[in-house]
């Protein structure tokens, strides 16, 4: 039973029993007044849905100037209430003007029920629709604002950050889809919703979707909705992230996760530029920027048996190498009194500064978890720091001792083992700068990225 609340305001006895013994039957908030003098009383006492109103009052009266001068006064009150006008046969021009005035509908005295019936539910669900909307334009709004804030914007002064806020710059302003590199933990996410805001689609929603996280089974219905009673358990209509990110950029975060029958799915959609809901009839278009990341090397994704080579190339129109934490030391200082900053803030605590005994120990550490690490590292030392410094001991962090070069044997010629240990010394020598360790060696940036994956470092 649907729970409106519903006004009959007549001054016909029997209009109101009437209408009474039709609605109780589907609505379960029921009132009457005999008169419209109450209704200001009635309004203020708390919400009601639909006002049913009668166009005359009083022995006589057929002009419906009454009517006409309570729908002005009712929407003073409220503006979304529902107002349906009740009026005599005939009186068809004072229901248009009632219209003008503010009224949604009008029924006709004496009303079939079917229409009585279907003018109030279709009122009802307009008006919910409405609701909805605003609904989402304010969640829309409030996505965009999440999106601005400072603890989403890219922290890093180092010539490998450098590099990759010129490519976000050049790419942003474009619809050219990115695909995102990087181990995990390295701000994938951040410089997806920095793309956003440098793009035309700023002003619309940025939605970001974990393809790793979503079961196989319900890809489909995820990412292009369904219809009601499209298979056991589809008791709505479901909206797909594709459609919902309509208009604005859709982030499909850890996409070389996605089993290859998805990607046969995900590329169909991005080839036609448009999806088939389950169980619908028609397909429907999309217009998104699409955004991707992974934290699978480059060799990988162009393993055909793990990652289809057409989606590859529908994805990667531009690629952004985001560097891991150790290759950007410099940019580790900053970063963490950025977080040391924000957990203070959230927990209430005194800010206090850092210690150079405890900005070396982040400095020398290799932050295998990244930015990520590094942000929970600064939110322990917060809680549980006790000096007026922050010290080395309050981030505890697993000790590592410092790298030592491995000599191989005089006599060992294994070129693999060689080619990793030259490698080594470069990275330790510049300090895990790779630009720089790069130019020592004669590679370029991508051949030393291989090779550090294939020999672990």
């Amino acid at each position: 039973m649907d729970d409106a609340r519903i006004l009959i305001i007549d001054d016909d006895p029997d209009i109101v029993t009437a209408a009474r013994l039709l609605l109780k039957r589907d609505y379960r908030h029921i009132e009457s007044l005999d008169q419209p003098e109450g209704l200001p009383e009635r309004l203020e006492a708390g919400p009601l849905d639909v006002i049913l109103l009668d166009m005359n009052f009083g022995p006589g009266a057929s002009s419906g100037a009454e009517g006409l001068e309570w729908i002005e006064r009712i929407r003073a009150i409220d503006p979304d209430v529902i107002i349906i006008m009740i009026t005599a046969h005939g009186g068809l021009a004072t229901a248009v003007e009632a219209m003008k005035r503010g009224a949604n509908d009008f029924i006709s005295k004496p009303w079939a029920n079917e229409r009585l019936l279907a003018t109030i539910a279709n009122a009802l669900a307009l008006a919910r629709s409405r609701r909805e909307s605003l609904a989402l334009r304010g969640r829309t709004v409030a996505l965009m604002e999440d999106a601005a804030r400072p603890d989403h914007q890219i922290i890093g002064d180092s010539p490998e950050m450098a590099q990759v806020l010129k490519r976000i710059t050049q790419a942003g302003p474009t619809d050219a889809n990115v695909l995102l590199l990087g181990e995990n933990g390295v701000g994938k996410e951040l410089v997806a919703r920095a793309l956003h805001r440098a793009s035309r689609r700023a002003g619309e929603v940025f939605l970001s979707v974990d393809c790793g996280a979503i079961p196989e089974s319900l890809f489909e219905s995820e990412m292009f909705g369904h219809k009601k009673g499209a298979f056991t358990g589809a008791n709505a209509d479901r909206v797909g992230r594709f459609e919902a990110a309509s208009g604005g950029t859709l982030f499909l975060d850890e996409i070389g996760n996605l089993p290859l029958g998805q990607q046969a799915k995900l590329l169909r959609a991005l080839e036609s530029r448009t999806i088939m809901p389950l169980g619908a009839r028609r397909s429907v278009s999309i217009d998104v920027r699409l955004i991707s990341a992974t934290n699978i090397p480059l060799e990988a994704l162009g393993d055909p048996a793990r990652f289809r080579s057409d989606l590859y190339f529908r994805l990667n129109t531009i690629e952004i190498h985001l560097p891991p934490l150790r290759d950007r030391r410099q940019d580790i200082a900053p970063l963490a009194l950025h977080y040391l900053e924000k957990a203070e803030r959230h927990y209430g605590k005194a800010p206090k500064p850092l210690s150079e005994a405890a900005r070396a120990h982040l400095m020398a550490h290799d932050w295998p978890g990244n930015v990520r690490a590094l942000r929970h590292a600064a939110e322990r030392a917060v809680i549980f720091s006790q000096t007026d410094h922050y010290q080395p001991q309050d981030f505890a962090l697993p000790h590592h001792p410092p790298s030592m070069p491995e000599h191989p044997a005089p006599d060992d010629l294994n070129l693999d083992r060689l080619e990793r240990q030259t490698i080594k010394q470069a990275l330790l020598q510049h300090g895990y700068n790779i630009s720089r360790a790069a130019k020592a060696l004669g590679l370029t940036r991508a051949a030393l990225y291989r090779r550090m994956e294939k020999h672990g470092l």
